[in-house]
């Protein structure tokens, strides 16, 4: 059972596969293990971006192609949820429709550059993805009427997930059972559902053909294979990943506006979530997506401690000021890729062979 739900691609090492089930058993436990909001937003976060960067990786890991428009398909869906349901109302059809609208858009769209852009070899191809993401968050500005500018659309869902509904009168194991719990456990389902689909997709043959062109295009196009029909299925199916993660993210904001969903940060973000946790490892967007959102969540706390217990030495404590937490978070991205050049996936399981 097990062999078939990870499609035979288990993390074959021993340490990886500690971490990666304490990893699914703290997302599953985690507004019982560690109460608070903050903390829950980490978690969702986290659920959130383990879909994104792993959409991501069957383009940049799995197939070998560099594109900057991911994000926009992540806004696309996350649109899509925000101006359903703020016209049609909290309702399970308005958020249904606004799913499958953003799907079809991200379907279209992501065809249509992989079919006139795909041709086009390396940097060309990722400036092309470029400009395409900036345009559509231009456009998402200036088009007040549907997308709220800049203000963004603040919108309803249903009462069940709503934080005013209550399942219980009483707490279960000191925490209130309230529609924010439910939509965590809705979203952590679903983006175990889809880790899980990707994985089947890149041990199916289809991922092994994305795995030999990003080896050799040259030699897979010898041998029979129509390249630029794989790579646009490959971005089609990246693209449409993305979509249902923003679509997640517009559920837990119960928000979205072109800075939360389409800015060029966030692309930023998953290009390092990926290098950390390992390229062509759906295992990797897991540990990748925790250790950099944790860090960035937490990072700022932990300076102002370690300021506070430094206070006697006044240029330790300027160093560790919380407004230096970008300086810190760089310098761990940096150890992190020197110490980890193949992720830490890819680390784990070299340690593994030798």
């Amino acid at each position: 059972m097990l062999y078939r739900l990870l499609s035979g691609d288990f993390p074959r090492s021993r340490v990886l596969t500690a971490i990666l089930l304490l990893l699914f058993l703290g997302l599953l436990c985690a507004p019982f293990v560690f109460p608070g909001i903050k903390a829950l937003n980490v978690a969702a976060k986290v659920l959130i971006f383990v879909v994104l960067v792993a959409s991501f990786d069957l383009l940049l890991g799995y197939t070998g192609i560099v594109s900057f428009a991911h994000t926009m398909f992540f806004g696309i869906g996350a649109y899509g949820i925000a101006i359903a349901t703020s016209r049609l109302g909290p309702t399970w059809g308005a958020l249904a429709l606004g799913m499958l609208g953003a799907l079809g858009l991200s379907l279209l769209l992501s065809l249509a550059v992989g079919l006139f852009s795909l041709r086009v070899r390396a940097i060309f191809f990722a400036m092309i993805t470029l400009a395409v993401a900036a345009a559509f968050q231009t456009l998402a500005s200036q088009l007040s009427d549907f997308t709220g500018g800049e203000d963004g659309l603040t919108f309803k869902i249903p009462e069940l997930l709503s934080p005013s509904f209550e399942l219980f009168e009483d707490e279960l194991l000191g925490v209130l059972i309230d529609g924010k719990i439910i939509l965590y456990y809705l979203l952590f389902a679903v983006a175990t559902a889809l880790v899980l689909a990707l994985l089947r997709i890149v041990n199916s043959p289809f991922g092994r053909v994305l795995q030999a062109i990003r080896e050799n295009e040259f030699r897979a196009e010898a041998i029979g294979y129509r390249v630029v029909i794989y790579r646009t299925l490959s971005s089609v199916l990246s693209a449409l990943f993305a979509c249902a993660a923003g679509c997640m993210l517009a559920l837990w904001l119960r928000y979205n506006g072109p800075d939360t969903s389409l800015s060029f940060e966030i692309m930023m973000d998953v290009l390092l979530i990926v290098v950390i946790g390992g390229m062509g490892t759906m295992y990797g967007a897991v540990i990748g997506a925790v250790l950099f959102l944790v860090a960035q969540s937490y990072l700022q706390d932990l300076l102002r401690i370690g300021s506070e217990a430094a206070a006697s030495l006044p240029w330790l404590a300027a160093l560790l000021s919380p407004d230096r937490w970008l300086l810190w978070l760089g310098l761990l991205f940096v150890l992190s890729v020197y110490y980890f050049p193949t992720g830490v996936v890819g680390r784990l399981r070299t340690a593994r062979v030798r």
